[in-house]
């Protein structure tokens, strides 16, 4: 807030700003925690935040608010550019999955079983202030931009992925020339009318990964520009192209699925070829 020029804290106050927001939460957390008992269940989220908290920090991010076993971090490195925000998010969200490898290390060797954690981030403009009332209030942002970083984060289960990046967070990150991605879909997220492209970024993974992913990139991209037209054929070869370099890529069996379904649907006139997905 001082950032700001808000040399103090009152009910009411806020500004605007442009940064990047971070989520991430733990897969599974539900019938994990279900294994546990209270204080067990206390002693893991605070060893699992303490993990999380280094990568965020290192990366000038600013860790908002955990909610459960999900983390909220905002990236508005004072003094920086766009793309320095874009970019400082993006590298927590891969130093993230470096700690969780290192995390998972550790539990093995105490007989725990390995954790995962999905991430999203997204690039927009945001309200900074403080709500609540007279005796309880607090700091957060909100806005389009927060809902959508939410929503980014809760479809990487069902893109088998670990870190969701809209179009916008790449184009500030100008991340062709730093990360290394892959289209994922074309989709409306919940609470939100405007379509939006997501992508994945691969940089964490081991090479023969990632070079297996990247091989499919472009039939991919292809196969959803065409599904944009409604040219089912051509959609249909890309994807079946894809498929035949790898036949265990979960995102090339998810867009076939996609489209099976949307061939047997009634679409309206004015279809834009977004998926609507509502996790």
């Amino acid at each position: 807030l001082t950032k700001h020029g808000l040399d103090s804290l009152e009910l009411g106050k806020a500004d605007e700003d442009e940064l990047a927001i971070l989520f991430s939460d733990i897969r599974g957390f539900t019938g994990l925690s279900e294994q546990m008992s209270p204080q067990e269940l206390m002693n893991f989220l605070n060893s699992y935040f303490l993990r999380m908290n280094d990568p965020i920090h290192q990366n000038k991010g600013f860790i908002d608010k955990f909610i459960g076993d999900a983390v909220m971090a905002l990236f508005d490195r004072p003094n920086g550019t766009n793309q320095d925000k874009a970019q400082d998010a993006i590298r927590a969200a891969l130093d993230l999955r470096y700690a969780i490898n290192l995390y998972n290390q550790h539990r093995a060797n105490c007989n725990y079983p390995p954790i995962d954690i999905g991430i999203g981030i997204h690039f927009g403009p945001v309200i900074i202030g403080t709500v609540g009332s007279n005796d309880r209030m607090d700091t957060t942002v909100i806005g389009d931009a927060v809902n959508v970083a939410y929503r980014l984060e809760s479809l990487a289960p069902l893109y088998n992925t670990d870190i969701i990046v809209s179009a916008q967070a790449l184009t500030q990150a100008n991340a062709e020339s730093h990360f290394t991605y892959r289209q994922l879909d074309w989709v409306r997220v919940k609470g939100r009318k405007t379509p939006i492209e997501i992508y994945e970024v691969l940089d964490h993974l081991e090479e023969t990964s990632k070079a297996r992913k990247l091989a499919n990139a472009d039939l991919i991209t292809q196969g959803i520009r065409y599904r944009k037209q409604q040219n089912w054929v051509k959609t249909e070869q890309c994807f079946q192209q894809a498929l035949n370099i790898d036949p265990n890529d979960a995102l090339v069996h998810h867009h076939i699925k996609q489209c099976t379904q949307l061939q047997q649907s009634t679409l309206p006139k004015n279809w834009d070829g977004s998926i609507l997905l509502t996790p």
